[in-house]
């Protein structure tokens, strides 16, 4: 297996761990997050302290999360430049991951701050649970299927 493509799981299984716990907290929101109503004050707060402990107190693991990011991207350059995969794989990877990568650092990540921080209403605090939430099923969606694309390409 080349190097690139090792990194390229690697990375990509790290992420998708990652994005499994935090649906595990984002699951917590249970059928009030699927009927529209806002959430207790127990689960907002639950959510919360787990997207404050995420993003802003456990540094430097998300810095960590966001430097497993950046490797994936670039060992997919490298592969790229220096590799014989085909294009279409990479042109699709690159929608896979860079996608679900470029998803939490414009959108889901400021809002798990926002959220983490429980300076807004308890609407606006449910409204980011159930935006976060999403995001996440979007992030896990690309990651899952890029994981899938290069398991498959590998082991023809």
């Amino acid at each position: 297996m080349p190097l690139a493509a090792g990194v390229l799981l690697a990375c990509s299984g790290f992420l998708l761990a990652v994005l499994w716990m935090d649906l595990i907290f984002d699951s917590q929101a249970g059928r009030p997050l699927r009927r529209g109503g806002q959430l207790s004050e127990p689960t907002l707060a639950a959510i919360a302290g787990y997207y404050r402990r995420a993003t802003t107190t456990s540094q430097p693991m998300g810095r960590f999360i966001a430097l497993v990011m950046l490797v994936l991207l670039g060992a997919l350059v490298v592969e790229a430049v220096f590799g014989t995969t085909p294009g279409w794989l990479l042109i699709g990877s690159a929608v896979l991951a860079g996608g679900p990568i470029l998803l939490a650092a414009l959108r889901t990540v400021p809002n798990a701050v926002r959220l983490g921080r429980r300076t807004d209403s308890p609407d606006e605090q449910t409204r980011l649970v159930r935006a976060i939430y999403r995001d996440h099923v979007v992030c896990l969606a690309g990651i899952v299927a890029f994981l899938a694309l290069w398991l498959v390409h590998l082991a023809r």
